[in-house]
């Protein structure tokens, strides 16, 4: 069946009994293809129905279909003529998100939660003010990502609209993990209010015995002589924003999801289509998984959902392992995260402490100015966040964290590059960004013993921001450092009076040992060094360098705006004569690739390093 779908014009041919056969053909299809690649599994199998639905109601590209976020958009992939899932999140193969360079259905190619609503409400505008009052726009978020405040921004004004906008709440009460907070509640009531299931059971009944489903209004469904008033609009919460509201809906029954869509269709003005779905539907390792294992998911056996190769030891289970041993000796010791308590490593403080473990949902924003107001309190909060998420809150790391002197520690997961998940996930903005923040100092640990290091020290820092920035994935055997200059260690060294000096940053200290190793073995004297704590600059930055001709930098950072720059222009002031090469990652979005190929397109391996150092220095 599957296979007769080139385009979502196909979709409308088909009998209800047929789309009920592609459901089940697309999940079958999902579970032998995502395990085989790794990949969002959990959160597309939920949107089946829901997005077969979309493509025979709206007219993509005519109508924009933005998904927020797009990790549920494998389905709409598979409608939009994008059937090869050999090579997914793989260099060359399709992209684990939208993407406008795979086809002109994608609109945004976000990952970032909660930004769906803001781009609806700017497309929807356009097109009323160019006359195109024919087309729609609709917008696809999860409860998940409606706790983030830029949704509820873009819902503000969306209410006072007349713009023609059907916002998609896939409410299946889970982001990374069960959504948390006031709004959570609020639907949860509506899920298990027992008015809603027995519109459910009718509704179902009467689709199997008559083929249709009887009318129903925004605010009322009829049930013989029985009203159902909306059972959301009774308190308000989308009415009072001068929403309509059109809900709850079964979203795996499609003949409810078609009928609802089509009346927000129609309506014409923005209206709230609130969808129940299943994360992880149809597929029973995921339908029992309690901890959200199947969200994301690497290499797995479809048939028990086991991953292929277990996973390594990772740098997020040295933080989860040092935060929690931290906790039981400082009471004050407080945690907070963005809708990501497992991913981030904070599942083990939690259980052992849930009083101190804060789930703000999908809000980095709040999370960090509700933690300098913790700090003022007397406690000290510690952020874990990946490291690009940390972007949409510099503005409060500025004004609210370091302006106020808090003592707020920033955890920053999935630093540098990152690879699979493409530009929107790789952690290469951060030390770019924070080294412009007075007062802060931001450490980049090589291995276990130094992260576990800088954690504590981080803590210990009650007057201004501290970031400890880490890679993702499993950590590499410690690297001793062979002596110290300063605040800054030595990790391998070829002669007394190097030439060249190598300086690797964080997870590239390693490579800095290589590379230095290659050059020596070309003739040439040179050291490897690194420090943890990489800004400000570390004492005894001129010691190090004194005497050297060329030093070599290398970060999984921005290069012409990162550490390597900083530390070269302090040098010079402080009357440096040597030349200085830095290595990194440029000012542009890298592609979907594995880690490994973009660290060897960026000529961030040793040998590259090392063969441009020795023609630096021979004058080429």
């Amino acid at each position: 069946m599957l296979e007769r779908i080139g385009s979502p014009r196909d979709l409308r041919e088909l009998t209800y009994g047929e789309l009920e056969d592609l459901a089940a053909e697309i999940r079958t299809f999902l579970v032998e293809n995502v395990s085989r690649t790794g990949g969002h599994l959990g959160p597309n199998l939920g949107v089946v129905e829901l997005t077969i639905g979309l493509h025979r109601v709206f007219h993509s590209p005519h109508d924009s279909i933005v998904f927020d976020t797009g990790h549920q958009a494998y389905v709409h992939k598979l409608l939009t003529g994008r059937q090869d899932f050999g090579s997914l999140r793989r260099r060359g193969g399709l992209s684990g998100y939208p993407d406008r360079q795979e086809s002109v259905h994608d609109i945004v190619e976000n990952s970032h939660a909660s930004t769906a609503l803001s781009w609806a409400a700017g497309i929807a505008r356009g097109h009323t003010l160019r006359g195109e009052t024919a087309r729609t726009t609709v917008a696809v978020i999860g409860d998940g990502a409606l706790t983030g405040g830029m949704a509820w921004e873009a819902l503000n004004s969306l209410g006072a609209s007349r713009d023609r906008v059907v916002v998609i709440i896939n409410d299946n009460g889970r982001s990374y993990a069960p959504t948390i907070g006031g709004l959570a509640r609020k639907l949860d009531g509506i899920r298990t209010d027992r008015r809603y299931e027995s519109f459910l059971g009718w509704g179902k009944r009467t689709f199997e015995n008559r083929g249709r489903f009887r009318s129903f209004t925004y605010n009322t469904v009829q049930h013989g002589k029985r009203a159902l008033k909306g059972l959301l609009t009774e308190d308000g919460v989308f009415s009072d924003l001068g929403l309509k509201y059109i809900g709850p809906i079964d979203g795996h029954d499609q003949r409810q999801v078609e009928r609802a869509l089509r009346q927000a269709h129609d309506f014409g003005q923005p209206v709230i289509v609130h969808m129940l779905t299943e994360k992880g539907r149809g597929y029973t390792p995921a339908e029992q998984d309690v901890a959200d294992r199947f969200h994301a998911v690497g290499k797995i056996h479809p048939e028990t959902g086991l991953p292929i190769e277990p996973s390594r030891f990772g740098w997020t289970s040295v933080f989860a392992d040092e935060i929690l041993q931290v906790a039981q000796d400082r009471p004050d010791v407080v945690a907070l995260t963005a809708a990501m308590l497992g991913p981030v490593g904070l599942q083990p403080f939690a259980d052992a402490h849930p009083e101190r473990v804060i789930d703000v949902g999908i809000a980095e924003q709040h999370a960090v100015t509700s933690a300098a107001g913790l700090a003022y309190a007397g406690l000290h909060p510690v952020i874990a966040v990946y490291a690009t998420f940390l972007n949409r809150a510099f503005d409060q790391v500025l004004m609210d964290v370091a302006l106020h002197r808090a003592g707020v520690t920033f955890m920053l997961d999935r630093a540098g590059i990152t690879g699979d998940d493409g530009p929107s996930h790789n952690g290469m903005w951060d030390m770019a960004l924070l080294r412009h923040v007075p007062g802060l100092r931001l450490a980049a640990p090589r291995d276990e013993p130094t992260l576990r290091q800088a954690f504590r020290d981080a803590v210990e820092v009650d007057d201004a921001p501290t970031v400890v920035r880490y890679p993702k994935g499993a950590v590499g055997e410690a690297i001793p450092a062979v002596r110290t200059v300063g605040e800054l260690e030595i990790l391998g060294e070829h002669g007394d009076a190097p030439r060249v000096v190598v300086v690797g940053l964080g997870s590239m200290a390693a490579t800095a040992v290589d590379a230095a190793d290659k050059i020596a073995a070309d003739g040439i004297d040179a050291v490897a060094a690194t420090a943890t704590w990489v800004h400000p600059v570390p004492e005894g930055l001129e010691q190090l360098i004194a005497g050297a001709e060329l030093v070599v930098t290398v970060e999984d950072g921005l290069t012409d705006a990162g550490i390597g720059q900083e530390w070269a222009a302090f040098a010079r002031l402080q009357g440096s004569t040597a030349q200085w090469s830095h290595h990194g990652v440029p000012r542009e979005f890298l592609q979907h690739a594995s880690r490994a190929q973009l660290i060897d397109d960026l000529g961030l391996d040793p040998s590259a390093i090392a063969d441009a150092a020795i023609g630096r220095l021979a004058g080429e």
